[in-house]
């Protein structure tokens, strides 16, 4: 089955969830809407004719200004059995930056939706664990973001000063020749 008609029996199995179906280069990507994914990303993973029993990459994206819906999590699908792959992208709105976590489906998805929190602020509900992975715990702001000031945040990051002190006392561990 090609990528093009899986999409279009995702759009017939849940048809008011379906908002576009595009193909470029012979990649097929399907936006949907956000309330539903779990459900989706389970029928695509459990239906025999599909088994996407493989989540390659979960990553947000930042639309500011080109979309109505600001955010979107794009979910990469693959499936060993079949060979052959699809893209799915979830519109999640600025006010209300949620979506539910696919990691009882893809375990593996774990660290990803960790990753697009901490860069995105994306809230993944039912994660087991969402809390920052990249950046320390009391940062503040999401890197990723395109309103994010390109010199980084105003004020110094207040661990700053305690990594500087830490790298200056463990000079005395550098190798010398």
């Amino acid at each position: 089955m090609e990528p093009l008609e899986i999409a279009e029996k995702i759009k017939d199995k849940f048809p008011e969830e379906v908002l576009e179906i595009k193909e470029f280069r012979g990649q097929v990507a399907v936006t949907l809407k956000k309330a539903r994914i779990f459900e989706i990303c389970r029928f695509l993973h459990d239906e025999p004719e599909f088994s996407f029993d493989y989540l390659t990459d979960l990553c947000g994206v930042d639309c500011l200004g080109k979309k109505e819906k600001r955010f979107e999590v794009v979910y990469h699908l693959y499936s060993i059995k079949h060979r052959r792959g699809i893209r799915l992208k979830a519109e999640v709105a600025e006010d209300d930056p949620a979506i539910d976590s696919v990691v009882p489906i893809w375990a593996g998805v774990n660290w990803h939706e960790r990753e697009c929190f901490d860069m995105f602020g994306i809230v993944f509900k039912g994660h087991p664990d969402l809390r920052r992975i990249l950046m320390p715990e009391d940062w503040e702001g999401y890197p990723l973001r395109k309103d994010y000031p390109v010199q980084g945040p105003k004020e110094e990051w207040p661990g700053f000063l305690d990594v500087l002190n830490r790298a200056k006392r463990f000079t005395e561990f550098e190798w010398h020749e």
